[in-house]
């Protein structure tokens, strides 16, 4: 059975796909991407390739080349590199996941395929099974992302006994919000040791309560830092600061998700808060407006996610 170095755990990036303004991938900015989410942030492991990397939009080739470059630039910096293999194709998947394994990766990841669609869980897992066998010495995880695969299968249902067909399964990225699921997952697996990856940012803390071991989403990049400091204060119990931290965070989302939020708007929240160039996305995405910039700028700095240049017409929101 595949054994990580260590238990996937606490927040893990996803990772944003950098490109150049005529849509190329600009493989030169991710080592400081890197050092960035190390250093800046205090994110030490990440998810590419997956929605925000927008992967299903990448060729099989750039898919490997942004894997081997994650893999690269993070060795000895980050704890683990997770690769999301999904695609439509068996065979692009399997191919995906033994390169993988090939490069170096800590695990792989698989979402559902979502236009001829697995109609019930023993469909569902005979798929993942096949892509799982493809790399058999490294970790696997199911990426649960119902509202964009159109898969409906609930994760509850699919764990049950998945081990038994997946000998390497290891636990599961859930991006959904159905937390009555999330925490069947967790109250029927309590005897095995599954990482139980939350993916809804804003709704982290209920996860953490229910058992959640860590969490794979796209705010961690540019809110890690904040993040960690919820996760602190809800090990040390002081769940008063625990949920300060998650409504600050939820003010911040709430506001973005009323202008319009997506991968486009990551990739510019990222380059504003970071100052590397995330680029534009790929076609169909169009890039973030900007009045939506200058926008979230606004209430990054309102919430002191980002620095003023002066203290001149300083209005903060209590954070913490």
């Amino acid at each position: 059975m595949a054994s990580p170095k260590k238990k996937l755990q606490g927040l893990v990036a996803a990772t944003i796909t950098p490109m150049t303004e005529n849509g190329e991938i600009n493989f030169s900015v991710i080592g400081r991407y890197v050092d960035y989410l190390v250093e800046e942030q205090g994110v030490k492991s990440i998810f590419v390739n997956g929605t925000t990397g927008e992967g299903l939009s990448l060729s099989i080739e750039e898919r490997r080349r942004v894997a081997e470059e994650w893999v690269t630039k993070g060795k000895n910096k980050l704890d683990q590199v997770v690769i999301h293999v999904g695609a439509l194709s068996l065979k692009e998947s399997q191919e995906l996941a033994k390169h993988a394994a090939e490069i170096g990766a800590d695990g792989i990841a698989v979402i559902a395929p979502f236009f001829l669609k697995p109609w019930n869980k023993d469909v569902l897992i005979n798929f993942l099974k096949e892509v799982a066998a493809s790399a058999p010495a490294l970790p696997f995880y199911y990426y649960h992302i119902p509202a964009l695969t159109g898969v409906k299968i609930r994760a509850e249902e699919l764990l049950d006994g998945i081990q038994d067909k997946i000998p390497t399964f290891q636990g599961l990225k859930f991006s959904d919000t159905d937390l009555l699921d999330f925490g069947q997952c967790v109250d029927q697996n309590r005897q095995r040791q599954f990482a139980f990856l939350f993916g809804v940012d804003e709704q982290l803390l209920s996860a953490l309560v229910m058992g959640a071991t860590g969490a794979v989403g796209s705010t961690y990049n540019y809110l890690g830092k904040k993040t960690n400091q919820m996760l602190e204060a809800f090990e040390q119990k002081d769940f008063s600061s625990a949920l300060n931290y998650q409504f600050c965070i939820q003010r911040f989302i709430n506001f973005v998700l009323k202008l319009g939020f997506g991968v486009s708007q990551t990739k510019a929240i990222m380059t504003l808060v970071s100052g590397i160039p995330m680029g534009p996305p790929r076609l169909p995405l169009q890039k973030a407006s900007r009045e939506f910039t200058d926008n979230a700028e606004a209430k990054l700095k309102s919430l002191d996610f980002l620095p003023f240049t002066g203290l001149k017409d300083r209005n903060l929101e209590t954070c913490s």
